[in-house]
């Protein structure tokens, strides 16, 4: 899982990540309004965590350009403001859940973990299924064709981003920030070898790895 935090206090924002790594959950950091919707457009993310009072531009300014470039991830808001009519505005703007502050952060981890599985594909426990291919995000297990393969892990991260949101287009930049990381130099090209061995893998099931040219590639029915 990968999450984004756009909070403005370091002391917070340094806390949960190093509590959310435990989990072994990936975090991005933005501690500005400005940096938060950078981020936020590359729709990598299972999970924003979004405050809404940041300098420069604010949470729910963020979330509306979410919701309007058609970016469905799961947001949480966070507040220090506890009022019905805060809340009611956060939800009807396009958050899928509210945090007032001070909040445990037991409880952020689980409304996080909750809101990750609210995928556009059937999520049976720790498994996506799309057509008739299984994908167990836990073991890395791929099954296909009564045939299971425990995958490398790159190749796993792939396939799980390309399976939670079948039939929408990933970049390879999107993809390269997903497996790799923000800062890294990875060539393009290296995504390919990951795409041709699961498209091996896929051959004989009813889900291909489609690549849309200048673009990126996206998982379809065939």
């Amino acid at each position: 899982m990968r999450v984004l935090i756009v909070e403005d206090e370091v002391k917070i924002t340094q806390a949960l990540k190093f509590l959310f790594s435990k989990q072994k959950i990936d975090v991005d950091i933005a501690n500005d309004g400005e940096e938060g919707l950078l981020l936020s457009k590359k729709d990598i993310y299972d999970v924003i965590v979004l405050d809404i009072m940041l300098p420069g531009i604010n949470g729910i300014e963020i979330l509306k350009s979410i919701r309007k470039s058609g970016n469905k991830t799961p947001v949480i808001m966070l507040t220090a403001k506890d009022t019905v009519d805060d809340k009611v505005f956060g939800l009807e703007t396009g958050a899928d859940d509210y945090l007032v502050k001070p909040f445990a952060t037991k409880e952020l981890i689980a409304r996080v973990k909750a809101l990750s599985r609210r995928k556009s594909t059937e999520f049976i426990g720790e498994t996506y299924e799309f057509e008739d291919v299984k994908y167990d995000v836990k073991n890395y297990m791929l099954y296909v064709d009564n045939t299971e393969y425990k995958i490398p892990l790159k190749e796993a991260m792939l396939m799980e981003m390309l399976i939670k949101k079948p039939k929408q287009v990933f970049t390879r930049e999107q993809i390269i920030d997903r497996i790799w990381g923000l800062e890294s130099d990875i060539l393009e090209s290296n995504i390919e070898i990951y795409v041709h061995h699961l498209r091996r893998r896929l051959e004989n099931t009813n889900a291909k790895i489609e690549t849309v040219r200048g673009v990126g590639y996206m998982l379809k029915e065939k």
